[in-house]
């Protein structure tokens, strides 16, 4: 990584920090890889067919996040008073974590759906306090780098419990185990691997940013979001950038949530579409680092452009997937871009809100980036299932990157950043 990244010394809290991420990435990994590939098999048994399975696939996801998208703003609210960010953290890991569990006794696809839903809001819901948290464990000058560096060690990490999963699953009749019992332990060990990666974060984390208790938090924490709300119109930089982010990154977790999904709908092989995005994970962690570092030397807004500008053109290249070759390049550019985008807009949008309401912008930030991916599975799922073509469903994710970028524009011309209160 060169001598310059070697100077880059990260503090104690900052790893704490980074762990989470690298205990949380390897359910995303799950979801992203294995878990459609397992419902498939669910729905085949349950006489489902293919466009019928992904577009199933496609509304419970759109479910889970529309939920978080709903319940999250006023999570976020309450979690910046005084005390009360650690324990909701808490909270939201374990029922992601207990919802990852149970996923190994569903065994029938509509069940399992729900189970599904239920633990991606808790990953989901725990996402906008992690995310909120960076502001109180590092400083605003490296924050660009340390956003990277949770996600670059989040994709490589991960790899490490999927790799055992992976397998136990492929290998599960000669170790004399069924299909359903060798997912039941996968699930297991993706749980405890993300809780323990959790520890080190909820014993050392402290809030340094916060609102003071006042009597019935639940009810202030509702009057504050109004307050919030009203801000965010006055503020322009933030609300546009949340108008852009919305559309942006609706192709990113579309193209997440909906990969394997994608190509097993397509026929291509399932050993070929689990190594390919193993491979995602192997490319992105030295493309999330280098993002960090470049953003010492230029703009973050003009490499979040770069970044959107390669999206779109990912976007258009799936449409036209044929071959499972055609699936290993898509898997190669996604994880070039994909840390980037996610690492530099996170930390972008930590730097122009107020500290010590972190929780209820990225609260709102939440809304706006999984409101998005509601609509961006929701979309997939109703073309694909009104026209018998899935690539269609593809296509429309391009349009949403190109507004992306036009919105993203506007925001970079925009006066008016608010400066995070040191």
């Amino acid at each position: 990584m060169g001598n310059e990244e070697m100077k880059f010394h990260l503090t104690k809290s900052e790893k704490h920090w980074i762990l989470y991420d690298v205990g949380n990435s390897a359910f995303v990994l799950l979801i992203s890889t294995i878990i459609p590939i397992y419902f498939n098999y669910l729905a085949e048994s349950g006489g489902l067919s293919d466009t019928e399975y992904l577009a199933y696939w496609g509304y419970a996801a759109s479910a889970a996040t529309l939920a978080v998208a709903l319940l999250g703003p006023v999570l976020g609210t309450l979690a910046d008073t005084k005390g009360f960010k650690r324990p909701i953290f808490l909270f939201t890991i374990l029922v992601g974590a207990i919802g990852c569990v149970s996923l190994g006794f569903a065994r029938q696809w509509l069940v399992f759906l729900i189970v599904f839903i239920i633990a991606k809001i808790g990953y989901n819901g725990s996402l906008i306090f992690y995310d909120s948290m960076l502001s109180d464990i590092t400083a605003q000058e490296r924050m660009d780098r340390v956003s990277a560096h949770g996600y670059a060690w989040g994709y490589i990490g991960s790899c490490i419990p999927f790799v055992a999963c992976l397998a136990l699953v492929l290998g599960s009749g000669v170790v004399g185990l069924t299909m359903e019992a060798a997912m039941a332990i996968a699930f297991a060990v993706i749980a405890a691997w993300w809780l323990l990666l959790s520890l080190p974060l909820l014993r050392g984390y402290r809030q340094k940013y916060y609102v003071e208790r006042r009597p019935h938090a639940v009810a202030e924490s509702f009057r504050r979001l109004g307050r919030t709300f009203a801000n965010v119109k006055k503020e322009k930089k933030i609300f546009i950038f949340l108008l852009a982010f919305f559309f942006y990154i609706d192709g990113v977790y579309t193209i997440i949530d909906m990969a394997t999904a994608y190509g097993t709908a397509l026929g291509f092989a399932t050993n070929g579409l689990l190594l390919a995005l193993l491979l995602t994970q192997v490319v992105a962690f030295p493309f999330a680092i280098l993002f960090g570092r470049l953003a010492q030397q230029y703009d973050t807004a003009r490499l979040i452009t770069v970044c959107i500008a390669a999206y779109f053109c990912i976007a258009v290249f799936a449409m036209f997937l044929a071959h499972q070759w055609q699936f290993w390049v898509l898997a190669v550019l996604v994880g070039m871009f994909q840390g980037g985008i996610q690492a530099l807009s996170r930390s972008y949008f930590t730097k122009i809100i107020p500290s010590k309401q972190s929780g209820e912008y990225f609260g709102l930030m939440d809304i706006c980036g999984k409101g998005a991916s509601f609509v961006g599975t929701t979309l997939v799922g109703v073309v694909s299932q009104a026209t018998g073509n899935i690539n269609l469903g593809v296509g429309a994710i391009a349009v949403l990157f190109a507004v992306g970028i036009f919105f993203f524009q506007l925001t970079v011309r925009t006066e008016g950043a608010h400066t995070q209160e040191i």
